[in-house]
C-alpha cells in the first residue's frame, strides 16, 4: 500500500501561496521535491559546462536539464541506458529534465523532411540520416530516464507565417497526443508543450488542444500531462514582444500543473515572467555568457574584459555569496578571461548560475511572503533591470 500511495504524490504539484498571479509550488518527482519559482541550469551532453555535478548541488540547483537530441546522437541512449540512465552516467542524484530535442532538430538542421508521422533530418556530427517519430522520441527519452521529460514539437521560427504556426500547433498537439500514449514509465513526467507563436488565439487553441488531450487520457485510464512547457517564445522575437501574450498564455495552463517557459534567462525576463505566473525557466544564458566574459549583477551584466576592473580588488557583486565572490576579485577575474584561461569561464559560470538560482528563490520567499509586487517593483527600478 505504501508504494501505491508514494505513486499517487509522485508528479502532484501543491500551488503553496500565491501573491498577484505570481506562485510559489512544490513538485514532487521521483528524485525529490523541488521549489518553484526555480531556474534549471542547463547541461545539453549531460554537463552544464566547467561545473561539477556536486558544484551544481551547492550552488542549490534543484533540476538539472539535458539534451535529447545531443545524448542521442553522442554517445546514444543505448549507452546511457547500459550506464544505468543519465543520473548514474553524470554522476548526479538530484531530478533531471531532458527536452525532447524537438529545438534542436528544427533549428540546426540542414536537411529536414517534416510529416504528420515524424521528421527525417541529418546528424549535425556526421550527417547521417536519422529519422524521429514520436514514440521512437519517447523511446529514446524513456532510456536516458529524466524525471521529467517533454514531448517531441515543432518549434516555429520567429517571424513566421500564420500558416506556418497554425501547421505547428497541429502538429505539435497531433504529436502531444502520440508522446502520451507511448510514453510507459512511472518514474517520468511527461510535459506538453504549448506553441502558436506570437498570436495569442493560437496558443489559447494549442493549451485548449493539449488539455484536452490530457483530460480524455485519464478518462482512458492512462496518464495525464503533468506540466506545461511554453515553447516558441525567446526565438529571436524582441522581449516586449513576448510580454504581450505570455500573461495570459501562462494562465490559461492549468493551475495545478508546473507551467515552464523554455528558453528564458535573463534576469530582467524570469522576474517578469514570474509576475505573469511562471513557475520554471531553463536557459544557457549564465554559462554562455560566463564564457563570453560577462557577468550578471545587482548592477546589471558587466563586461569584465573592460579596463575598468583592472584595479579592483572587490567582488564581482558586493550582494552576491556565491563562491567565486566570496573568493575571488574584479581584477583577477579580468586577468583570467583576458588571457582566456579556463578558470575564468568556470568562476563566471559559477557566479551566473548562482545568480540566477538565488534570484529565483528570493522571489520565492517574496511570494510567501505575499510580497511579490514589492519585490517586483524594487527589481523593475534597480539598475539590474537594464540586463538585455
Amino acid at each position: 500500500m505504501g508504494s501505491v500511495m508514494h505513486n499517487m504524490a509522485l508528479f502532484d504539484f501543491t500551488v503553496e501561496a500565491q501573491s498577484g498571479h505570481a506562485r510559489a509550488g512544490l513538485f514532487e518527482t521521483a528524485h525529490g521535491t523541488v521549489r518553484t519559482p526555480l531556474f534549471m541550469p542547463v547541461g545539453t551532453s549531460a554537463t552544464v559546462k566547467g561545473i561539477r555535478p556536486q558544484m551544481l548541488k551547492e550552488l542549490g540547483a534543484q533540476i538539472v536539464l539535458s539534451n535529447t537530441y545531443h545524448l542521442s546522437l553522442r554517445p546514444g541512449a543505448d549507452l546511457i541506458a547500459e550506464a544505468g540512465g543519465l543520473h548514474k552516467f553524470m554522476a548526479y542524484d538530484g531530478p533531471i529534465l531532458t527536452d525532447s530535442g524537438g529545438f534542436q532538430i528544427f533549428s540546426l538542421a540542414d536537411t529536414l523532411k517534416l510529416d504528420d508521422d515524424g521528421v527525417t533530418f541529418s546528424s549535425i556530427y556526421d550527417g547521417s540520416k536519422i529519422r524521429w517519430t514520436p514514440e521512437i522520441n519517447m523511446d529514446i527519452q524513456q532510456k536516458l530516464g529524466a524525471d521529467i521529460i517533454m514531448q517531441l514539437d515543432q518549434c516555429p521560427p520567429y517571424p513566421a507565417t500564420r500558416e506556418f504556426v497554425q501547421r505547428a500547433v497541429d502538429l505539435s498537439s497531433s504529436w502531444a497526443k502520440r508522446c502520451l500514449a507511448a510514453h510507459t514509465r512511472e518514474d517520468q513526467a511527461l510535459f506538453a508543450i504549448c506553441q502558436g507563436g506570437m498570436n495569442l488565439d493560437m496558443r489559447l487553441e494549442s493549451i485548449r488542444r493539449l488539455k484536452e488531450i490530457s483530460d480524455e487520457s485519464l478518462r482512458n485510464g492512462h496518464k495525464d500531462f503533468k506540466g506545461f512547457g511554453i515553447g516558441g517564445y525567446s526565438v529571436g522575437e524582441d522581449h516586449e514582444v513576448m510580454f504581450e501574450t505570455l500573461g495570459d498564455v501562462a494562465r490559461a495552463c492549468p493551475e495545478n500543473k508546473p507551467r515552464y517557459v523554455m528558453g528564458v534567462g535573463n534576469p530582467t525576463t524570469l522576474v517578469r515572467a514570474v509576475h505573469e505566473g511562471v513557475d520554471m525557466f531553463d536557459c544557457v544564458l549564465p554559462t554562455r555568457t560566463a564564457r563570453m566574459g560577462t557577468a550578471f549583477s545587482s548592477q546589471g551584466r558587466m563586461n569584465m574584459r573592460n579596463a575598468r576592473f583592472i584595479h579592483d580588488f572587490g567582488p564581482l557583486d558586493k550582494t552576491c555569496t556565491c563562491p567565486t565572490c566570496q573568493t575571488h576579485s574584479r581584477s583577477y577575474i579580468r586577468h583570467l578571461v583576458k588571457q582566456n584561461e579556463m578558470l575564468g569561464s568556470i568562476l563566471l559560470s559559477i557566479h551566473n548560475l548562482h545568480f540566477l538560482i538565488d534570484l529565483m528563490n528570493r522571489a520565492r520567499e517574496a511570494i510567501l511572503q505575499g510580497a511579490y509586487e514589492d519585490f517586483y517593483q524594487e527589481w523593475m527600478h534597480s539598475p539590474a533591470a537594464q540586463d538585455y
